[in-house]
């Protein structure tokens, strides 16, 4: 018998059958074809070695003595481990209700005696390529299953980092213009519970919405830009910014582009700016401090001397005046011995006030040059504006009428003034204006002080 079947992958096949004539026969046609074949001639057998190994397959006769067909499928299909084992009844038997038993019992296919090989190959065949086919699907549902698991495990992953995130993070993806193809506003993706209580929402309220433009008219509409930016062109986006939520109200946050979208990590920084604020304001007061005499508060000669270069560099440029007044209390010395130190202080301390109240321009300063001398520059100044300014300090301070009994040019404390007026130069040092000044305030004491004195 020439029997042409291409086995593309082996099947193991275990024959029952108490004849042995039909087991050769079948046996030999079936390991030609390149089957891997057992025999047995008994039911009890056949359990044995369904045990042993596994068979793809089992032709079963029906009548057997000591345990038929019948008992062999009954006692295969109760036993969990071998019930998916697809059993086919071979028998002499062809009437309707012993093909009805065979499948009530669980039996696949009923083949009667006498066969021809090429049917039973083909209904063989056809059982391991069901078989095949189920172990494929069993395969693919498994990796399916392995997939859907892992899935679930970082879901479950992601779910619990973004809910124990003390920082906030969510997704959102761009909804743009239908015609234009302009990005209108963001859609929320993914949205840990940090964000949702900020935007003061429920994370079930923001995912699937668009909830981001409207958020950020609150804050700063021109973030909304930024955030178009970060998905138009790759580049990500840092930077804090100021938004009242519960007790916080400074956070930072990082942006990057995510598909068609961004995603974005946001924290709470209120601390750390507080702490940022608390040591600039810290380190603002003590320039101030830096710059302020310790008795006046007026301006130190430190301040003085900067502002003097700075302003000196400027209006060299812009070609315009400045001047300077150097005044200097009069028998200072004798009102201090008279009145006592303290005394002299208060003096010192009043007559600072004064300047700072004749002197209000910003660009003008007014300071303490040292000991009973105090300064006073004004910016873009001509030497009439700075005789204006002399006089009214002049007249402001004979108005405290500040007792001084040892002095011989009035009953009260009077000032002496020095005064030079220059268009800056840069190739000049700025000390020269002083030093007019100074020249100008000598000849004002010689002259019998309670005046003022140019010299430019």
């Amino acid at each position: 018998m020439n029997l042409n079947y291409e086995i593309e992958n082996k099947g193991n096949i275990l024959i029952v059958d108490d004849l042995l004539e039909n087991l050769q026969l079948l046996s030999n046609a079936l390991l030609k074809l390149g089957y891997t074949v057992r025999s047995v001639t008994s039911g009890r057998m056949a359990l044995k070695t369904v045990k042993v190994k596994r068979p793809d397959v089992i032709l079963l006769d029906v009548k057997m003595p000591e345990m038929d067909g019948y008992q062999v499928c009954r006692t295969l299909k109760a036993d969990a481990e071998f019930r998916q084992i697809p059993v086919i009844f071979i028998s002499a038997l062809d009437d309707v209700f012993d093909k009805v038993t065979a499948f009530e019992l669980g039996a696949i296919d009923y083949i009667t005696k006498p066969f021809q090989i090429e049917e039973v190959v083909a209904r063989l065949e056809n059982q391991l390529t069901i078989q095949r086919q189920q172990q494929l699907l069993e395969k693919e549902n498994m990796k399916r299953r392995e997939a859907e698991e892992v899935l679930y495990q970082s879901r479950a992953l992601l779910a619990s980092v973004l809910n124990s995130s003390l920082d906030g993070i969510a997704a959102m993806q761009a909804v743009r213009n239908t015609e234009t193809g302009e990005i209108e506003d963001f859609r929320c993706l993914v949205v840990n519970p940090v964000i949702a209580r900020a935007f003061k929402r429920s994370r079930e309220e923001m995912i699937g919405k668009l909830v981001l433009k409207k958020f950020l008219s609150n804050i700063d509409l021109e973030l909304f830009n930024r955030f178009v930016n970060i998905v138009e062109t790759g580049e990500s986006l840092e930077q804090d910014f100021y938004y009242e939520s519960g007790k916080s109200c400074w956070f930072h946050f990082v942006a990057v582009k995510l598909g068609d979208g961004f995603s974005v990590t946001i924290r709470d920084i209120t601390a750390r700016k507080q702490i940022e604020l608390a040591l600039q304001d810290a380190n603002q007061k003590l320039e101030e401090l830096a710059n302020l005499d310790g008795l006046t508060y007026v301006a130190n000669r430190r301040c003085f001397n900067n502002r003097l270069l700075s302003e000196w560099q400027r209006l060299a440029r812009e070609k315009q005046p400045l001047s300077l007044i150097l005044l200097d209390v009069d028998k200072f010395k004798s009102y201090n011995d008279y009145y006592g130190h303290l005394a002299g202080d208060d003096c010192l301390i009043t007559i600072g006030q004064t300047l700072q109240k004749v002197v209000r321009r910003p660009t003008d300063l007014a300071a303490r040059y040292g000991g009973e001398e105090f300064v006073v520059l004004l910016a873009n100044t001509d030497l009439e504006g700075a005789i204006k300014v002399a006089e009214n300090i002049q007249q402001e301070i004979h108005n405290l009428a500040i007792p001084h009994a040892e002095s011989d040019v009035k009953e009260i404390v009077t000032v002496s003034f020095g005064i030079s007026s220059f268009i800056p130069k840069l190739e000049v040092q700025p000390d020269t204006l002083v030093a007019y000044a100074d020249k100008a305030l000598y000849d004002a004491k010689q002259q019998g002080r309670d005046r003022w004195s140019t010299n430019c």
